[in-house]
């Protein structure tokens, strides 16, 4: 049963990053690969501002708008100098490195001692993984609200149009270079966000922290996309979550089977890879089956 609390409440936080990866990824249609920079940007930022004095959640903010500042350097470098989007992500990727450095100071910062978001309720002495949880449920319940409210208006689906088509989005006037700028600036904010979060539930940000939070990300997206296809967007929100718990769930297991830890990330490449096949393998196998069927059917017509 532990293990199972342990899995949920590291799927609700880690599944901030999903919410953010979301928007890149599905709604535009963007293959941003700064979301590595981003995540540790935002770790770096918030435990910084820890270390300085400020508020927790005030920290967790600064974070969102330094991921947000991240995400305009991308758009900038797709809509204004016409780079694509892979070799943009690469960039400021390979530039928030650097920043991150000089934002910690060193490769590691950790937060003995002080407080953070989640002391408030560790003074509740609640179970444990209960104050994780709590503040990870409280994060996830407030942007799918916002994602909710915000795809409803004009503004939100200008944005959903500019990644299903952007041809027939600018022959509606829609402003795409602007849109694809917005929509990165949310999508690296939210990632930014779940990394401040999740460096402060580890008590510590480190440089390499963000390596491999893409698979994580896509891996939510995808595992709740296969097992709850076709359902509206509150749901599909919803269903990132139960992916992202899926997934630390698989991951929880992997290592009550004594497996090499350092096989993690080869585990979470071939666990996301069977996810995305399975669309593939389900259609062939309804395929084979319709085939099949077909063929008795001719079989015995055809006989005298």
């Amino acid at each position: 049963m532990n293990m199972i609390i342990s899995a949920i409440a590291q799927g609700l936080i880690w599944s901030l990053l999903a919410l953010g990866l979301f928007i890149s990824y599905r709604v535009l249609n963007v293959a941003d690969m700064s979301t590595e920079g981003s995540f540790t940007l935002g770790g770096a930022v918030g435990v910084t501002a820890i270390t300085m004095g400020l508020n927790p959640f005030l920290a967790v903010i600064l974070a969102l708008i330094a991921g947000a500042l991240a995400g305009a350097v991308t758009g900038f470098l797709i809509t204004k100098l016409n780079i694509s989007s892979l070799l943009a992500g690469i960039l400021t990727m390979t530039g928030l490195y650097s920043i991150n450095l000089r934002v910690m100071g060193k490769a590691n910062v950790n937060l003995l001692g002080l407080d953070t978001i989640f002391s408030g309720v560790k003074a509740w002495n609640l179970p444990r993984h209960m104050d994780t949880i709590l503040i990870g449920a409280l994060f996830v319940l407030v942007i799918i609200a916002l994602y909710s409210i915000f795809f409803k208006t004009e503004f939100g689906q200008a944005l959903i149009a500019t990644g299903d088509n952007q041809a027939m989005a600018r022959s509606l006037g829609i402003s795409t270079n602007m849109m694809t700028t917005i929509g990165l600036m949310m999508a690296n904010g939210v990632i930014a966000l779940s990394g401040a979060v999740i460096a402060q539930s580890n008590g510590y940000a480190d440089i390499q922290m963000g390596i491999g939070a893409i698979v994580i990300g896509l891996a939510s997206i995808i595992i709740g996309e296969v097992l709850f296809p076709h359902v509206s967007l509150k749901i599909r929100l919803a269903c990132l979550i139960v992916g992202s718990v899926i997934y630390r769930l698989v991951m929880v297991l992997v290592l009550e089977a004594n497996l090499n830890p350092n096989d993690f990330k080869l585990i979470s490449a071939i666990m996301l890879a069977l996810f995305l096949a399975l669309p593939k393998m389900k259609d062939m196998y309804y395929v084979s089956k319709y085939r099949k069927k077909m063929a008795k059917t001719v079989s015995k017509q055809v006989k005298p």
